[in-house]
This record gives structure tokens, C-alpha cells and sequence, in this order.
């Protein structure tokens, strides 16, 4: 088993800030970064046929936005976006939806409460609310609850292993164990307690010992299923989003479950997603595939 406390180089907290806190290698990214998403995804939602802010469970911000290509049967993606659970929003993420949407997919983007508000745990909580009830609910959504693929950046990527962890008849003995037919973590945080020791993410999300090693996949949430999984990880991002995702991989893929690893070139943490919205892309391409094969 991996031990959060040893499985790192001899890091300072300014070591973990540096590799972590990526905003600060990006000031563009509230000036620019973020209003070309929003413009991006407003664009794109105008364009769409799209169901927003259905209620799914009762915090303040379960909400979830369905982005419909026209065809119930088609697959379905579930969207988990990132912030290191206390930032971020799901109407920033039209923009990746639209050309999932053109290329025959449904897109499910579920929003969820933030820390400090709630815990990390709960949020993980929050998500599997959110697998739920589109699954409970895909013929009023219009989507397809046997083709549900999820994906997530970043936190995101984080919850979407959580989910890929899950045991899905132990939370509701409705669900089928493998209600998820394949997973996408997009630089993931893999294993929390390095992000407990950065304390100017640290200060909001207010993870202990404790919460980072019940919380990390890598420690007590490996897959349940062989569904296979593809991560993926800018080639710009710092050591440490490199770790994060080569761990997973190299603990989880086996001959029955393949879990890949997919590199993006010569992108950060945040430039990756803008390659991720371009259809001629090679991680879109290999993004649809997936999700066409899912099933």
C-alpha cells in the first residue's frame, strides 16, 4: 500500500505550494483563462439544446446541466469539473460540451457544493448523488444510463476516481455494481496528503491527516469494476501532476482492466482542457473513442 507520508521527495511546504498551487504559475488565469471559458460556454449553451440546473440532491449548489445531441441512445459523458473543491462552476464547461454534443454525445456537467462550506467527503458524497440520479432518472434526462462514461479535471479527476471506486450496490441496492463503463481522470490528485500540506490551498479545503489518506484513491478507493480507464496529464504540468497520474496507473491497470495513460503535449494544468474542446484534437479523438466504446 502507498504511505502518503513517504511516497514523495523530501518536500517543503513551499516544495508542495509550488508544485500544486498551479494558479500562481498562470496570472492570466482569472483575467483571461476563466472569461474566455465563460464566453466560450455561453456561446455554446445558446447553441444547444440544453436542460439546466436540475435539482439532484439538497445542497445549494447540486445542480446538474444536460447538454442533448438528439438521440437518447447515444452515449453518455459525465462532466466533474475542477478548484480544488472550492472554486469552479458548471456553467464554465459548456464550451467542452458543444463538440461532444456535435459528435453524437449527451453530456451530463454536475455542479456541487464547495469547502469550506462542506468537506471533501462530502463532496465525494455529493458526486455519487449525482451518478445516481442520472442513472435513476436517464429517460427524463434523455440520456442513456448503460453508456455512462465520467471524466473529471483536476478535483475533478479526483472525484471521478472516487467513482470509479465506488460500490455502487452498497449505495443504493437499485444500482449495478458497474454503472460507470469507463472513467477519464484528467490530472488527478490521486493521493490528498501532499495538497493537505499546501497551505494556501489547504486553508479553505481544511483536509486533515485523517480526510487525506480516507479520501485518496490511491489508499482506500481502488476501481471495482475492470472498466477501463484512461488518464491523462499535460505534458507542461509540474512532477507532481505527473506522479499523481502515473500512480494510478501503475497501480490499477492490469490485464483485465486496462488503464492507460494519456500525455497532452506541451500543455499546463489549464491549456489541456482547451485541447480537450478542439474536435481535431488527438485527446478528443481518443476521448470519443471511449466513450463510443463504453458499454
Amino acid at each position: 500500500m502507498y504511505d502518503p507520508l513517504t511516497f514523495h521527495h523530501e518536500f517543503t511546504p513551499e516544495d508542495f505550494e509550488a508544485q500544486y498551487n498551479l494558479r500562481t504559475g498562470r496570472p492570466d488565469y482569472e483575467v483571461t483563462v476563466i472569461p474566455d471559458w465563460q464566453a466560450r460556454s455561453e456561446t455554446a449553451r445558446a447553441a444547444m439544446t440544453c436542460k439546466s440546473d436540475i435539482r439532484y440532491g439538497t445542497g445549494e449548489r447540486q445542480r446538474l446541466d444536460v447538454y442533448a445531441c438528439g438521440d437518447s441512445g447515444a452515449p453518455t459523458l459525465v462532466y466533474i469539473h475542477g478548484g480544488y473543491w472550492q472554486r469552479g462552476d458548471k456553467s464554465l464547461y459548456g464550451f467542452l460540451a458543444q463538440p461532444f454534443v456535435k459528435a453524437g454525445v449527451n453530456v451530463v456537467v454536475i455542479g456541487y457544493d464547495l469547502c469550506p462550506a462542506v468537506t471533501i467527503t462530502r463532496i465525494s458524497e455529493e458526486i455519487r448523488e449525482g451518478m445516481a440520479y442520472t442513472w435513476r432518472n436517464a429517460a427524463d434526462l434523455g440520456v442513456n444510463r448503460d453508456r455512462i462514461t465520467v471524466m473529471g479535471h483536476s478535483a475533478g479527476g479526483h472525484l471521478t476516481e472516487m467513482m470509479m471506486g465506488t460500490d455502487w450496490p452498497a449505495f443504493g441496492d437499485d444500482l449495478p455494481r458497474n454503472l460507470v463503463k469507463a472513467g477519464i481522470p484528467v490530472s488527478p490528485l490521486s493521493l490528498l496528503d501532499p495538497v493537505r500540506q499546501t497551505q494556501g490551498l489547504n486553508a479553505a479545503i481544511r483536509m486533515d491527516a485523517a480526510e487525506a489518506e480516507a479520501q485518496s484513491p490511491m489508499l482506500h478507493h481502488p476501481p471495482l469494476t475492470d472498466a477501463p480507464q484512461m488518464v491523462v496529464v499535460g505534458g507542461a504540468e509540474t512532477e507532481e501532476f505527473h506522479r499523481q497520474a502515473q500512480m494510478y496507473v501503475d497501480a490499477f491497470a492490469t490485464d483485465a482492466r486496462p488503464v492507460t495513460l494519456y500525455v497532452v503535449p506541451e500543455v499546463d494544468h489549464f491549456d489541456e482542457l482547451n485541447v480537450l474542446a478542439d474536435p481535431n484534437s488527438e485527446f478528443f479523438a481518443r476521448t470519443i473513442a471511449m466513450l463510443r466504446e463504453a458499454a
